[in-house]
């Protein structure tokens, strides 16, 4: 195929030089009636680009396929079937992967550090989730993806499970066996879904770790805004082999995708796929050769250490790692994640994505430079010189895997529609939690709706919202609090 092209940004350019008059949506007819001090920060270029994909972008029938030339072209480029853009983010992508597998009651297996949006889809669609555990790294206080061996035990205690899910790479850039889980799922004709939110960039160079469809996955979902060009919410989901239909995913998608999408991202969807034929191998060997310099250079900063893969990788552990996630512990000079993320933005204007207990994370991408790393060490040796200044890592109550691995007593939908209240956070030890509390970044849930509340996970959440953990979809983002079923079950 010819990937000179792009059929969206090419039909964008011939809207505008047509010079064609809109009666349609969106209200602001090319920014014309935009408040003027919104264009001044937008860009009279932003508005004029927002146009309906119907009757804008392409006719009022769809004749000229540009969105579904688009798609074929994404599919070429990284070797898939089919391939499917969404304008709302990797959080409905997944749903709509989740659901061309399993519908209500019906089992699926799912790794339990999924990120909130699988929770989300196993609640709107009544799947019987069937958890399987993450590694536990009692040391650094982390999991990594789960093993091979693991879902093959659910496998073998649920063989009438409809197929599996696990997240690669993890938020903390562990990535899991997915050749292995995959050649455990085709063995029983099942599919494997990977949610590889945090992959997008991984099918353009042979040192980064194999990507889903690769490894044999049959649907992979993945956020290009994470780490490729993408706008945010621009999500694409990939499908191969016959084990799921291209009509059945296109159906869940409809279900759940807005019906007006938006053409700014899919043209930049559009335009990255471009990018990454033609540059994506030299773009990444730049990356990747930044990435190993920044890594040895934060080493010589002060006591901070970088995570590399003699922390993540190896047995019981993880199976590979993105060198681009670069996290940084900070034990050395004892302080938490929480507030050295704080200080970095307020003292030096910089954002860092993940931070917990006892560490922060600078995600590297193609986009960064001298001058971005270059900001990002000097905030780092800040930090480190005025460390003594700052409050030491407040207690957060880490609970050991047994006690962090709440048990499954009803359907998470059953316990999320379900009669409710909002008890102290102390009486809801022992009772069926009937939210979603879960730390953000990365995003993973530590309590869901029909598990049992234990102490350690209800500790561990109070002291570490006390620390400054954001727990955003808490009705009580503090963890005074929290809401749970009005109808125990017996916990025996």
């Amino acid at each position: 195929m010819d990937h000179s092209t792009a059929p969206v940004l090419e039909a964008l350019t011939a809207y505008q030089a047509q010079e064609q008059l809109s009666f349609t949506p969106p209200g602001h007819k090319q920014g014309r009636g935009a408040d003027p001090r919104v264009r001044a920060v937008l860009g009279d270029a932003l508005f004029s680009a927002d146009v309906l994909a119907l009757s804008g972008l392409d006719d009022r029938t769809m004749s000229q396929g540009i969105l579904e030339r688009a798609e074929e072209l994404m599919a070429d480029a990284v070797g898939a079937d089919h391939t499917f853009f969404s304008t709302c983010g990797s959080s409905l992508s997944v749903k709509a992967a989740m659901l061309s597998v399993a519908g209500p009651h019906e089992k699926l297996l799912v790794g339990r550090d999924a990120h909130k949006s699988v929770i989300s889809g196993l609640i709107l669609a009544g799947i019987r989730p069937v958890w399987i555990d993450p590694q536990w790294d009692p040391d650094l206080h982390l999991s990594h993806p789960p093993a091979p061996g693991a879902f093959r035990s659910a496998f073998e205690e649920h063989p009438d499970a409809r197929g599996a899910l696990v997240t690669s790479p993890t938020p903390y850039g562990t990535c899991a066996d997915i050749g292995a889980i995959a050649t455990l799922c085709h063995e029983r004709g099942v599919p494997l879904i990977v949610d590889e939110a945090w992959g997008a960039h991984l099918p353009f160079h042979p040192e980064l770790p194999t990507w889903a469809m690769d490894a044999g996955a049959d649907v992979c979902v993945t956020s290009v805004h994470k780490m490729g060009s993408g706008l945010e919410q621009s999500s694409v989901f990939h499908l191969q082999g016959d084990l799921v239909t291209a009509q059945t995913l296109a159906s869940r998608a409809d279900l759940l995708g807005t019906t007006s999408p938006s053409v700014l991202i899919y043209a930049a969807l559009d335009g990255w796929r471009r990018q990454m034929v033609e540059h994506g191998r030299e773009l990444m060997d730049e990356a990747l050769s930044r990435a190993r310099r920044v890594r040895a250079a934060i080493e010589d900063i002060g006591d901070l250490h970088v995570n590399d893969r003699d922390d993540f990788c190896g047995e019981a552990r993880a199976f590979d790692m993105d060198p681009l996630q670069i996290f940084i512990d900070l034990s050395g000079v004892k302080l938490s994640g929480y507030e050295a993320a704080d200080w970095m933005r307020r003292y030096h204007r910089i954002n860092l994505h993940t931070s917990d207990h006892r560490r922060i994370n600078a995600q590297l991408t193609h986009a960064d430079d001298e001058t971005t790393t270059g900001r990002l060490l000097d905030g780092l040796r800040d930090l480190v010189a005025h460390a003594h200044e700052l409050p030491p890592a407040p207690d957060v109550r880490v609970p050991a895997p047994g006690d962090l691995r709440l048990r499954q007593v009803t359907l998470p939908r059953d316990a999320f529609f379900g009669e409710v209240e909002q008890v102290p956070a102390d009486r809801a030890v022992g009772r069926i939690c009937a939210e979603m509390l879960t730390p953000y970044p990365p995003g993973i849930p530590a309590a869901l709706p029909g598990e049992l509340l234990d102490q350690a996970v209800v500790d561990y959440l109070r002291t570490g919202a006390r620390a400054g953990m954001l727990i955003p979809d808490a009705a009580d983002s503090d963890i005074d609090t929290i809401r749970v079923s009005v109808h125990d079950v017996d916990a025996d």
